[in-house]
């Protein structure tokens, strides 16, 4: 526990914080690694046998994949069975030693194991408890069962992604996921700050993210539309309605080009630099009705002008002019753009895939704090790798007692 902690210069920003990660697949697990990311103590509590799913996903060699060592970079794995009464005893004591515990079990899974808050509180009354879930841990849909995908769509992401004749896409990523465990370490972080300012509360300090109310906090104004102008929004491919010209563009190379010319200065600056002063001097053109209304217009001079250019020269261009624009980049690109590289968005780490270590890029860290930037101080572990020095530290289990334990969820 950290009582006064006191931050020196250089530091990362969360030393002395523990969080215990009691969950799978990509959301307590994301929330928990930004935790890690920031010098936080992060200790993993995985299945005897196989640990996270995640370690099976999109894996085309080796055991583990890549995912699970982007998502448990700088944490501890400790394998514990929380459905013996062994395992639960175990997670009880390392609780009462953490400033965060961090879950996302279907509601009632924690309190069934004999973990739910109250318990948890009652063992360490300062304990901030994240509970992530598809729908919350009140309402008439709190026991559904909930991932990502459902969010999405209950959420209403979904019905508004994708091309206008085919069925509702997505993200090919976990978007809902992700962020209900940026929610939850910011909910984790305003309960951290009021315990630093003295401010007291009674009962558990909870913070309860559901999956689908971060995906509809995301989409902006679609029921007030909906309410006010009797809008319900479509899918519209990529483009956004009203929002005009913006999109993906053609260069003569084959490859694209993504371009925000939609606030009226940057339209005009925009029109200048693609050789249409005409539509430039347009006044008609300087609200966002009018442009939405000659929409096919305005993207077909854009795609003319960058059919005729290669995307590096586009991209000149348009940075010359001061127009917002970027390449539709796939992972090679990602990885080689000097800019990402020099912001250390893309870092370098020895990981075996196989059967021996190997050079793998992986992603930095986000956000940059001058003087306090977190860090990646070693990737995902393998299962159960901190098992026993967890046992060991924070249970107060000697060697004996930690041979007691099954064989899978000992390190050996």
């Amino acid at each position: 526990m950290t009582e006064n902690l006191r931050i020196e210069d250089n530091s990362l920003p969360l030393e002395g914080i523990r969080v215990l990660e009691l969950g799978n697949f990509i959301a307590a697990p994301f929330a928990a690694r930004l935790f890690g990311d920031f010098g936080a103590e992060v200790i993993k509590i995985e299945r005897p046998n196989g640990g996270d799913e995640l370690r099976d996903w999109r894996k085309s060699r080796g055991q583990t994949s890549m995912l699970f060592r982007t998502l448990g970079r700088n944490k501890k794995s400790v394998t514990l069975d929380l459905r013996s009464e062994a395992g639960q005893e175990a997670v009880k004591k390392i609780a009462a030693q953490c400033d965060v515990v961090i879950e996302n079990f279907r509601p009632g899974t924690l309190e069934k194991w004999g973990l739910g808050p109250d318990v948890l509180t009652e063992l360490n009354p300062d304990v901030v408890i994240v509970r992530i879930s598809g729908y919350g841990q009140t309402g008439p849909y709190k026991n559904r069962a909930g991932f990502g995908s459902s969010a999405e769509s209950f959420g209403g992401l979904r019905y508004i992604t994708g091309e206008p004749d085919r069925p509702a896409g997505r993200a090919a990523a976990s978007m809902g996921d992700t962020v209900a465990g940026l929610y939850g370490v910011i909910g984790a972080l305003m309960l951290m700050l009021q315990k630093a300012q003295g401010i007291k509360h009674t009962g558990p300090q909870t913070v309860d993210v559901a999956l689908y109310e971060g995906v509809f906090s995301l989409l902006e104004s679609l029921v007030p539309d909906y309410d006010a102008y009797g809008m319900v929004r479509k899918r519209t491919g990529g483009a956004l309605p009203g929002v005009v010209p913006t999109g993906s563009y053609l260069c003569a190379d084959g490859l694209e080009v993504v371009i925000g010319g939609n606030s009226n200065s940057v339209f005009m600056r925009l029109m200048k630099a693609i050789g249409r002063e005409d539509l430039a001097a347009d006044e008609s053109l300087l609200t966002t009705e009018t442009r939405g209304a000659r929409e096919e217009e305005l993207n077909g001079a854009i795609s003319a002008w960058t059919g005729s250019y290669p995307l590096a020269e586009v991209l000149d261009l348009l940075d010359a002019a001061g127009v917002p624009a970027g390449p539709v980049y796939d992972a090679p690109s990602i990885a080689e753009d000097k800019h990402y590289l020099a912001r250390g968005m893309i870092q370098t780490h020895e990981v075996v895939v196989e059967d021996k270590p190997e050079k793998v890029r992986f992603p930095g860290v986000v956000p940059k704090i001058p003087g306090h930037e977190g860090r990646v101080q070693w990737i995902g572990p393998e299962l159960g790798e901190h098992t026993e020095e967890v046992l060991r530290d924070l249970v107060g289990l000697d060697p004996e007692q930690i041979a007691g334990f099954t064989g899978a969820e000992v390190k050996a």
